[in-house]
């Protein structure tokens, strides 16, 4: 373990850190950058001809560096081990200006200046203070070089360019590691994210049904000398409840693991109508199912496209919080079955509209952005499509397009 010299806390080693690319890509990306800039065997022997000359003064750079640390609170603050640490992180920033001067620039230096910027990550210090601290450290080194006597002009700026280049390189791979890392941790967090809201939608699936089978049950256990009649009724809807919420786990596993799906053909209307009741709507919105008996069956997984009917319900319920009607309409469109759901409520504002399909994207205050993304997705598999149209203080509708089952 060694401290970064631009910060608190320790920098593991090479072989004990994470990384997501190993020493020798790192290296292969450093050489690379070298061409880019032209960056030369020459820039290197120039580097280390003044060497000699530049290191007495190290350390007053070093002292000036930390000096200047202790007026930025914010770039203190991540120095937590007092003037300790701070005497062993000076230690480790004049050897690494050392290493800057001297060389080697190869495998192990390069891992070296790349484990500073992830460890910057890992204390919690913005990358803006690395190549600020650059900077503040690259002006010193060219004040002591201005300094030397005796230089050839053209020697002299050479030498100048050199070692901005080399400091430019130093600079790149840092923030190339700061990048590396702080993108992984953020991509790591919105999966964990990702996971959690897809939970609560699985667990949001699931609550209609049990929530049915719970009231039966308590009906059951609490009545007393119920009618044969009402016990059968009440062990169907536990039995018809429970098969419902098996269908949901079946058809999200199922949606998870992308299979193809059971394309059978269904009553259109009698799906609806099991989405009504898996998903009832609030007592202040009236519902007006319009499908002709005529309608033919559609051809689809109808436990994936039970799901799809109880978002669009849930959905424009939430969207008449003061009541309304939701008009749910079936009608043969050429070699399709179109099922419209058309609320009157607050509607969705054009910007919001081209989204509401996104993963994770909600127009709720409190919703998961999942429902209309899985509403998609399922579609998709199913061969359907959906297509929304809506205006602000009007209402929306919601229009699903599958595959006409006509012999």
């Amino acid at each position: 373990m060694v401290a970064s010299p631009f910060g608190g806390g320790e920098i593991p080693s090479a072989h004990s850190m994470t990384s997501p690319i190993n020493s020798q890509e790192l290296y292969a990306r450093y050489l690379e950058l070298q061409q880019y800039v032209g960056w030369t065997d020459e820039d290197a022997h120039r580097v280390q001809s003044v060497a000699a000359a530049l290191e007495p003064q190290l350390p007053a750079l070093v002292n000036d560096f930390y000096d200047e640390i202790d007026r930025h609170p914010k770039a203190r603050a991540v120095i937590t081990g007092g003037q300790e640490q701070i005497q062993r992180l000076k230690g480790t920033l004049l050897q690494w200006l050392r290493e800057l001067l001297h060389g080697p620039y190869d495998a192990a230096y390069v891992a070296r200046r790349w484990r500073v910027g992830w460890r910057h990550v890992e204390i919690g210090l913005d990358q803006v203070y690395t190549a600020v601290a650059l900077s503040r450290l690259r002006r010193g080194l060219l004040q002591v070089h201005e300094c030397m006597s005796g230089a050839n002009p053209y020697e002299f700026a050479a030498t100048r360019r050199s070692l901005n280049t080399l400091i430019d390189l130093d600079l790149a791979i840092i923030e190339d590691a700061y990048q590396t890392e702080f993108n992984s941790r953020e991509q790591r967090a919105q999966r964990l994210a990702a996971i959690g809201q897809v939970a609560g939608g699985i667990a949001h699936e699931l609550r209609n049904p049990l929530n049915v089978v719970k009231t039966s049950a308590y009906f059951l256990l609490n009545a007393k000398s119920p009618a044969p009649a009402k016990v059968a009724e009440h062990l169907e809807r536990i039995e018809r409840h429970i098969s419902r919420a098996d269908g949901v786990i079946t058809a999200l596993s199922s949606f998870a693991k992308m299979p193809v799906p059971n394309l059978r053909p269904f009553s259109v209307r009698q799906c609806v109508e099991e989405a009504l009741e898996s998903n009832p709507v609030s007592n202040r919105v009236k519902v007006v199912i319009d499908c002709d008996v005529s309608l033919p069956s559609a051809l689809a997984d109808i436990n994936q496209i039970r799901i799809v009917f109880g978002n669009l319900i849930r959905n424009a319920s939430d969207a008449m919080p003061d009541g309304g009607q939701l008009d749910i309409q079936g009608k043969l469109d050429g070699d399709k079955v179109a099922v419209i759901f058309s609320d009157r409520g607050v509607g969705i504002s054009p910007e919001d509209l081209n989204r509401i399909m996104e993963p994770l994207y909600s127009t709720k205050a409190r919703g998961l952005g999942l429902g209309l993304a899985i509403v998609r997705a399922v579609l998709d598999k199913n061969k359907g499509t959906l297509h929304a149209v809506s205006a602000l203080g009007q209402g929306s509708a919601f229009t699903v397009k599958l595959t006409a089952a006509i012999a």
